[in-house]
């Protein structure tokens, strides 16, 4: 390879794997590991809706869809976000995708350009930074632990002040991973009052729209549509990570570029993973409910027990994450004390510095599992730390 070691994309060389699965790998060969790592839900698909895949295999729906996507899956995801959120889309405002990944990925190869900066809302999914590196773009990150995880107008204004005309997109993401932390009706407002008017793209992570407990889903597009991507999709709100179908939504005069890039892309998303989708959002609009209540459930126990061993918590409002501070009186630094606790105890929990800025001293886990699981957690996490403080 000694020919071809500097001919490789820049970009490319700027990026890592990531973080979370490298370590998630990193553990797994522990015997009797607890894994609380990766966001994915532990609950099946829908029977339902594994029917409707199903039947699109056995009435042969295994061809090329429309670029685009399926005209019945795209009306019923406008019908969906109409229904649930109140944001308005027609279907020529819709791509389906592969899963929320790529919809995020074309997003940004839509509107990014060499150079470009993306403001980035700190801790973050860590996908966020390696896709605005290999497009091009140079992220800029902005610290939100001191807000309790919540993006303030400021914080705006001080980083546009900072990089000025070359900010080009914010991404956002509420719910947010890894925090779960869920912003206000009023947060959004301001945000948009900062952001309306100037030549800046928002790209809305809106993923666990679904996954919210304590008030109603709140997105940005609801007062600032004009300059918005909304991603959303199928993966956590009916547990159908492996099915790949997200879903993008933007204005038309955007929608027409952005659906350039997905056909060069991926030409269309996976036609049988559509239909199930379809019915997913028609039929099992309300599909999420039994899972949001258990997650609550499961958002409870791990917050009481792990407050009680001294972690502080910003109590989670959506999503399926705890990010837990470590106590003062143990070692702060988040992967070694992820790895000692896995290799002591067996427990896995994600270190907190794989989500950017502000996340060290934390660690992230998924409460996406069975609650006998988690109670054995909890109590492995306790021993552990007793041992430490002995």
């Amino acid at each position: 390879m000694t020919l071809l070691d500097n001919r490789f994309n820049r970009n490319v060389h700027k990026i890592a794997t990531s973080a979370i699965r490298d370590f998630d790998q990193k553990v797994s060969s522990v015997e009797g590991i607890i894994k609380l790592t990766l966001g994915e839900p532990d609950f099946a698909t829908p029977e339902h809706v594994k029917q409707a895949g199903i039947e699109a295999i056995q009435n042969n729906r295994t061809t090329y869809a429309p670029t685009p996507g399926i005209p019945e899956l795209l009306q019923a995801a406008a019908r969906f976000m109409e229904n649930k959120y109140d944001l308005h889309y027609d279907q020529d405002e819709v791509i389906a995708t592969i899963g929320a990944t790529e919809a995020l990925s074309t997003a940004l190869q839509t509107v990014l350009n060499p150079g470009d900066k993306v403001l980035v809302p700190n801790p973050m999914f860590s996908l966020y930074e390696s896709m605005i590196l290999v497009n091009g773009g140079e992220p800029v990150h902005i610290n939100t632990a001191d807000n309790g995880f919540v993006l303030a107008p400021e914080m705006i204004e001080e980083a546009l002040e900072t990089h000025g005309e070359n900010v080009k997109a914010i991404i956002l993401n509420y719910p947010t991973n890894p925090t779960g932390v869920m912003w206000t009706e009023e947060d959004a407002k301001k945000i948009a009052d900062v952001l309306r008017g100037k030549p800046i793209f928002v790209i809305s992570d809106e993923i666990y729209s679904e996954l919210v407990f304590d008030r109603p889903h709140v997105s940005i597009a609801s007062y600032l549509r004009e300059q918005t991507f909304v991603i959303n999709g199928v993966s956590k709100s009916h547990s159908m990570t492996g099915w790949r179908l997200g879903l993008l939504f933007a204005p038309r005069q955007i929608m027409k570029e952005a659906v350039k890039v997905h056909q060069n892309m991926v030409t269309c998303a996976t036609t049988i993973s559509q239909v199930a989708a379809t019915e997913a959002l028609v039929n099992g609009a309300d599909d999420a409910v039994p899972m949001r209540e258990e997650y609550i459930k499961r958002r409870d126990f791990i917050y009481e027990a792990m407050t009680d061993l001294g972690f502080k918590i910003i109590k989670p409002s959506g999503a399926f994450y705890i990010f837990a501070e470590i106590p003062a009186d143990l070692d702060q630094d988040s992967f070694q004390f992820c790895l000692d606790l896995a290799l002591n105890n067996a427990v896995a929990f994600i270190p907190g510095n794989a989500f950017g800025i502000g996340g060290e001293n934390y660690v992230r886990l998924s409460y996406a599992a069975s609650m006998a699981n988690l109670q054995e957690a909890m109590t492995r996490l306790k021993q552990y730390v007793d041992t430490q403080r002995a």
